[in-house]
């Protein structure tokens, strides 16, 4: 903290100390700047943005199609990818696709999507409820939210495992 100086009683400080001057406030009344290494500042903040970015995860809408007369097997693999693709943190559309004669019964569809969703009801919540468009039956689901489990403190005296497996007190720990 300088307090308030002139622009180039400022600018000959950073130059003295071999940095810049950087505007941090252009609104306030006198103008905030800071002196600082502007190019370090600069590669800190896209270290930064890079770290942020890689934790952050993109949905993707993922489809697994099926149709009205499909076989156990069949529907207990596209079951398994539906849950693989939940878990993945990604939705899932369901298409019963609908050919010729079968879509005099949309019902059989509505049931596999009915049976789809209480077999998942554990890992994916209902998004889109199941509509017909055109010749297909589709619902959208989407994966229940991660809940975070936090362990209680141990109280004084209170034994609890450490990482090693080994039982310690909470007066050892400290």
């Amino acid at each position: 903290m300088v307090g308030i100086l002139a622009t180039h009683e400022a600018m000959a400080l950073a130059e003295e100390k071999g940095l810049d001057l950087v505007e941090v406030a252009t609104n306030s009344k006198p103008p905030v700047c800071r002196i600082m290494d502007y190019g370090k500042f600069k590669y800190e903040q896209s270290k930064r943005a890079k770290k942020a970015k890689q934790k952050q995860h993109v949905t993707h809408l993922k489809e697994v199609k099926l149709r009205p007369k499909i076989e156990k097997h069949d529907y207990q693999f596209k079951l398994r990818n539906a849950i693989r693709f939940l878990e993945g943190r990604d939705k899932v559309k369901v298409t019963v696709i609908f050919r010729g004669r079968e879509l005099a019964h949309i019902d059989l569809g509505r049931k596999i999507l009915d049976g789809f969703v209480a077999d998942l009801t554990d890992v994916a919540n209902v998004e889109v409820p199941p509509k017909m468009e055109g010749r297909n039956m589709s619902l959208v689901l989407s994966p229940k939210p991660v809940k975070v489990e936090k362990q209680p403190k141990a109280a004084d005296g209170e034994k609890k495992a450490d990482p090693a497996g080994r039982e310690v007190t909470a007066d050892e720990r400290e």
